[in-house]
C-alpha cells in the first residue's frame, strides 16, 4: 500500500481520510498557485521576461502559465523596462482595471527607480504611481531573478488573509495612491 504525501498542506488537523484548515489557508494555496500575470513590458526587462517564460526556466511550473494580456483578467501585473512619465497614466489605468485581489512586480531598476535613466521624462519608479508588492533588482534582472521575484509573490499570496484587503490600512494605502 503507498501512501500519498501532500508536499505544500497548509495548517490544519488531518486523521485517517480527512483534513480540516481555515479558508484563508485553502483560497491562499490555491491562489498562489494559480496567478495569471500581466506583463507589462517594454525593454530589456521583457527579453528577459520572455527568457524565463521559454522552455529552459519555464516560469509555467510556478502557476504562472497563462499570461493575461487583458487586465480585466490577470491578478499580477509584471511591470519590466523603462516607463515613460506619459506613460504613467495608461499604467496606473491598467491597474484601475484589474479586479482584486491584485499584486504588482516591479521588474529591473528602471521600473523599481527609474535605472540610469534619470531624466525628465523617466518616471523614477513605479511606486509612485501604483503600490508594489515586490521589487526584482537588476538591469536587466536575470530569468532566475524573475523567478525569484514571483515565488516572493506567492509567499505573499499564500499569506494573505481574505480580510485584509477590506481593512483600514489596506484603504489608506489606496487613498495615499489615491487609487478609486
Amino acid at each position: 500500500m503507498s501512501t500519498v504525501k501532500i508536499v505544500e498542506a497548509p495548517e490544519g488537523i488531518g486523521g485517517q481520510g480527512f483534513f480540516a484548515t481555515s479558508l484563508d489557508s485553502v483560497v491562499g494555496l490555491a491562489r498562489k498557485n494559480s496567478i495569471w500575470p500581466l506583463p507589462f513590458a517594454t525593454s530589456c526587462c521583457g527579453i528577459e521576461f520572455m527568457s524565463t517564460m521559454s522552455s529552459h526556466y519555464d516560469l509555467a511550473r510556478f502557476g504562472s502559465e497563462r499570461l493575461s494580456f487583458t487586465p480585466r483578467q490577470a491578478d499580477l501585473l509584471m511591470v519590466m523596462g523603462t516607463i515613460a512619465k506619459k506613460m504613467g497614466p495608461v499604467l496606473r489605468q491598467v491597474y484601475e482595471q484589474m479586479a482584486e485581489p491584485k499584486w504588482v512586480i516591479a521588474v529591473g531598476a528602471c521600473a523599481s527607480s527609474g535605472g540610469i535613466f534619470d531624466t525628465y521624462s523617466v518616471l523614477q519608479g513605479i511606486d509612485r504611481i501604483i503600490p508594489v508588492d515586490v521589487y526584482v533588482p537588476g538591469c536587466p534582472p536575470r530569468p532566475e531573478q524573475i523567478i525569484e521575484g514571483v515565488m516572493r509573490i506567492q509567499d505573499l499570496i499564500g499569506k494573505e488573509s481574505l480580510r485584509r484587503r477590506n481593512s483600514e490600512d489596506y484603504k489608506k494605502l489606496l487613498e495615499e495612491y489615491m487609487v478609486k
